[in-house]
């Protein structure tokens, strides 16, 4: 079985970490935006993950690229033509409105843009996107509400999940539980990051808290035995990225990622791309790392289906097609 011939479900993606670098060329000369490089090839080379020092400063040089509506609708059908060539069905795919306000960028222009992208993409593609914009945590309280309130505006544009991300180990999920109970009341899901740089407190914070529905991460759960029989007994699905823990040094490489033991626990998980641009991994080349630590690609995709936050009749379409695919056959 090789790494594209059965059909994904993708959980987790940040889409401004997806973007290719021709894309990026081609906002930054719309929108009078200086890049670093002259090429899309040497912006792939300055965007390829070294260090985590030089992920942030390569962020910040690049991604501010995207501006407009126009950007963000482009960038959602970008990436889903490049994950479906991976076999991907469906996709959730992540943004950060809050990132663009220090910009002024206003944040309804963020959800137009990328909620038009679901559509094109339905259109163009046949695929169906749906979005899951983030928190980054340091914000204030008002700016999550907002963001929160958005997410609920959008809800019959292709919006949701609402996230938590940024920097998990100063900023703990707590905090952040107003927002979510907006969300949560308008019908919004909750998948805030957790458990990757900070311990399983991290995602017991998610947990009581939030009160997620998926927890983006969560491998440092295996920490804490009574948290991932829990985790396993709710069958609540975590969004593993092994190739962006190795990069982020979560763990030191592939052979001692955390994903055995969650197979061995019962845990239920996707496997995901992260930042896909940065950090060189296609969604294929996830699921080949996932599969030499025992993933089977049949659960993979049943637990895709079982966290996808998309609406019921859209389940049973993909969870059909699970059962008609001849698995390892």
């Amino acid at each position: 079985m090789s790494a594209d011939d059965y059909p994904k479900i993708e959980l987790h993606v940040h889409l401004e970490g997806a973007v290719s670098p021709e894309l990026l060329f081609a906002a930054a000369a719309r929108n009078g935006f200086a890049l670093p490089v002259q090429t899309p090839q040497e912006l792939l080379e300055f965007m390829r993950f070294r260090d985590f020092d030089h992920f942030i400063r390569s962020w910040f040089a690049t991604t501010p690229a995207l501006q407009t509506e126009r950007d963000y609708r482009e960038l959602v059908v970008d990436y889903a033509r490049r994950a479906q060539s991976h076999g991907a069905v469906y996709l959730e795919g992540i943004f950060s409105p809050t990132d663009k306000v220090s910009s002024g960028i206003a944040m309804e222009t963020v959800f137009a843009g990328f909620t038009d992208g679901v559509q094109q993409a339905r259109e163009e593609l046949g695929i169906e996107v749906r979005l899951t914009p983030d928190i980054t945590r340091s914000v204030d309280l008002d700016v999550a509400k907002a963001t929160a309130e958005l997410a609920v505006r959008y809800k019959d544009r292709g919006v949701v999940g609402l996230g938590l991300g940024g920097p998990e180990a100063q900023w703990p999920p707590e905090p952040y539980g107003p927002a979510f109970e907006i969300a949560r009341a308008g019908g919004i899901g909750s998948v805030p990051h957790a458990g990757e740089v900070a311990g399983s407190e991290s995602v017991r914070g998610a947990l009581d808290a939030l009160h997620a529905d998926r927890i983006r991460h969560g491998v440092r759960a295996v920490e804490d035995p009574g948290l991932l029989r829990e985790l396993a007994d709710r069958r609540l699905v975590l969004d593993v990225c092994v190739l962006s823990n190795v990069c982020l040094g979560v763990v030191p490489d592939v052979a001692h990622h955390q994903l055995p033991q969650l197979i061995a626990a019962g845990v239920p998980f996707t496997v995901n791309t992260d930042d896909p641009t940065f950090f060189a991994c296609e969604l294929g080349d996830e699921h080949a790392a996932a599969r030499s630590l025992g993933a089977d690609p049949r659960a993979l995709f049943d637990a895709g289906v079982a966290g996808a936050l998309c609406e019921p009749e859209l389940k049973q379409r993909l969870r059909a097609l699970g059962d008609a695919y001849a698995w390892g056959g």
